[in-house]
C-alpha cells in the first residue's frame, strides 16, 4: 500500500517538476523516488496486512515481486537519459507515466479482489499504450501503439467478461470467496464457472505474451522505443506472472486438474513458438521479442506445476530474466545509435541487426561483457542466474511428474542457445566498425551492476532463499 501512495504522489510531483526549464533534475528525481519506494516497500517485512476491506494485501511475496518491478524500473530509467534528452519533447510526462504504470503493476501484485486486478491491469496497460507510441516521428512506433491498444482492448474485454461470469457463478469478486466456492460446491461446479476461469486466464496470458495470444508481441516490441521495450518485457511480464500466480494459488487450487492440463499445453506451445521463431530473425530486437515469448513459456512451467517450489522458482526466474534483458537492451541502445550515425542509413532498423554487433567486444570490452553475460544468462548457461532460474523451473515440473513438459523445455533451451550465441560470436569473432562507442558513466554503472547481479546469483543462488 505504501509504495502505491508514494509512487502516485511522486508521479504528480514529476509533472510539476516538468514546468522547470532545466531537464537535468528529472532523471535524478525519478531515480530518487524509485529508491525511496524500494525502501518503503520493505517496511512491513514479515507482516501481512489487508487494505480497503480486503481489496489489497501486503505480504513478503508481494513485497518481493514489487521490489523486482522497482529495481527493473530503476535500471530502465537510469538508461533512459538519452531518450529524455534527445527524443522526448516533455520528458517529465514519460517519467510520470512510468511511475503511474508501476502503480498498476503493484496493484496487480497485491490484489485480493478481481475488481482491483482489473484496475491494476488497466492502469498499467493505458500507460504502456502511451509509452509504446511515444516516438511520434517514427511510424513503427505509432503502428505498434495502435496494434497494442486494439489487441489489449480485446484482451481486457475477454478478461472482464470472465470476471463477470465468475461473479455470476460464485457470487463474489474476492479470491477467498471464489476459492470457497471452487472447493466446497456440493452439487458440482457450473459451466459458467469454468468458462469464466478460461476467459480470465486468456486475458492475463495475453498480458504475459503466452502463445497463442502472443501475435502482438513481435510488432509491438520491435516498433516501440527500445528503452520502453525493455520496460515492457520485464516489469509488465513480472506483474502479469505475479497476478497469475496469486490467482491460481489462492482461488483455483480446488480445480487444479482442470486448468493445469490446459496451462501445460499452452506452456509447450509458447516454448516452441518463441524459440523456433527466434532462430529465423535477422534483427536482434525482434529476436529479443520472440525470446520474451519463450521465457514466458519457462515461467509458465512454474504455474502449470503449481507447488510450494513454484513461487520461489518464479521469483528467482523473474529477477534473473529482468536483469539480463534490461542489460541486453541497454547495450542495444548504444549500438543502434552509434551504427545509425556511422552509416547515415535511412533504415531505422539498420543498427538493430546482428551485424551491428560485429567486433563490439574489441571496441568496447564492457559492452561486450555485459551483452555476453546477458545472453549466457538468458540461454541458461551455468554460473549465471539464468541457469538456476531454469533449474528451479525444471525441478517443479519433475516434482509434479510433468516429464513430457520437461523434455519440451530442455529441447527448446537447446534451440535457444543457438540464437543467443549468434550475438556472442558476432561480438568476439567477427570484425566490425573500429570506432569505439562512448559509454556514459550512468550506463557503465548499470551494466556493471547487471553483470554483478547475474554472475553473483549464478555463483550463490541461495542468497534469495528463505526470504519468503
Amino acid at each position: 500500500m505504501l509504495p502505491i501512495v508514494l509512487l502516485s504522489v511522486s508521479a504528480v510531483a514529476l509533472l510539476f517538476l516538468g514546468f522547470m526549464k532545466s531537464r537535468s533534475v528529472l532523471l535524478p528525481a525519478t531515480l530518487l523516488f524509485l529508491a525511496v519506494a524500494l525502501v518503503v516497500n520493505f517496511l512491513d517485512w514479515n507482516k501481512t496486512y489487508l487494505y480497503f476491506n480486503g481489496m489489497l494485501r501486503t505480504d513478503n511475496l508481494a513485497m518481493i515481486f514489487t521490489a523486482i518491478t522497482l529495481v527493473s524500473s530503476f535500471l530502465v530509467v537510469a538508461l533512459s537519459g538519452s531518450f529524455a534528452e534527445e527524443e522526448a519533447a516533455q520528458p517529465a510526462e514519460y517519467y510520470a507515466i512510468i511511475l503511474f504504470s508501476l502503480v498498476g503493476a503493484v496493484m496487480m501484485i497485491g490484489y485480493e479482489n478481481l475488481i482491483m486486478l482489473f484496475v491494476g491491469v488497466e492502469i498499467l496497460s493505458v500507460a504502456m499504450y502511451v509509452l509504446t507510441g511515444s516516438d511520434k516521428r517514427n511510424l513503427r512506433s505509432n503502428e505498434a501503439a495502435l496494434k497494442y491498444f486494439l489487441m489489449g482492448a480485446f484482451a481486457t474485454g475477454i478478461m472482464l467478461f470472465g470476471m463477470a461470469l465468475l461473479y455470476g457463478a460464485t457470487g463474489s469478486f474476492t479470491l477467498a470467496g471464489i476459492a470457497s466456492y471452487a472447493s466446497h460446491a456440493q452439487q458440482g461446479l457450473s459451466l459458467i464457472f469454468y468458462v469464466g476461469l478460461l476467459m480470465l486466464l486468456i486475458g492475463l496470458l495475453f498480458k504475459v505474451s503466452a502463445a497463442p495470444f502472443h501475435f502482438w508481441t513481435p510488432d509491438v516490441y520491435d516498433g516501440a522505443p527500445t528503452i520502453f521495450t525493455a520496460y515492457m518485457s520485464t516489469v509488465v511480464k513480472t506483474a502479469g506472472f505475479a497476478a497469475l500466480l496469486h490467482l491460481l494459488a489462492v482461488s483455483f487450487t480446488g480445480v487444479y486438474t482442470f486448468w493445469s492440463i490446459i496451462l501445460a499445453v499452452i506452456t509447450a506451445i509458447t516454448l516452441i513458438a518463441g524459440n523456433v521463431t527466434a532462430v529465423y530473425q535477422d534483427s536482434f530486437k525482434r529476436m529479443m521479442a520472440y525470446s520474451s515469448i519463450s521465457h514466458a513459456g519457462y515461467l509458465l512451467i512454474g504455474l502449470a506445476a503449481l507447488s510450494v517450489q513454484s513461487r520461489q522458482a518464479i521469483v528467482f526466474y523473474s529477477l534473473a530474466y529482468s536483469v539480463a534483458t534490461i542489460s541486453a537492451f541497454g547495450v542495444l541502445l548504444l549500438v543502434a545509435r552509434q551504427r545509425s550515425m556511422q552509416t547515415l542509413s535511412s533504415n531505422p532498423t539498420s543498427g538493430e541487426s546482428f551485424d551491428a554487433f560485429n567486433g563490439l567486444a574489441k571496441q568496447n570490452p564492457l559492452l561486450g561483457l555485459a551483452m555476453a553475460t546477458s545472453m549466457l544468462s538468458l540461454a541458461g548457461i551455468p554460473l549465471t542466474a539464468g541457469f538456476w532460474g531454469k533449474f528451479y523451473m525444471f525441478s517443479t515440473a519433475v516434482a509434479q511428474g510433468q516429464i513430457w513438459l520437461l523434455v519440451v523445455a530442455v529441447l527448446m533451451s537447446a534451440v535457444g542457445i543457438y540464437y543467443y550465441f549468434r550475438v556472442i560470436i558476432a561480438m568476439y569473432f567477427r570484425d566490425g566498425a573500429t570506432e569505439p562507442i562512448r559509454v556514459s558513466p550512468v550506463f557503465q554503472y548499470v551494466l556493471v551492476a547487471a553483470i554483478i547481479l547475474t554472475i553473483g546469483l549464478g555463483v550463490a543462488p541461495g542468497l534469495l532463499q528463505g526470504l519468503f
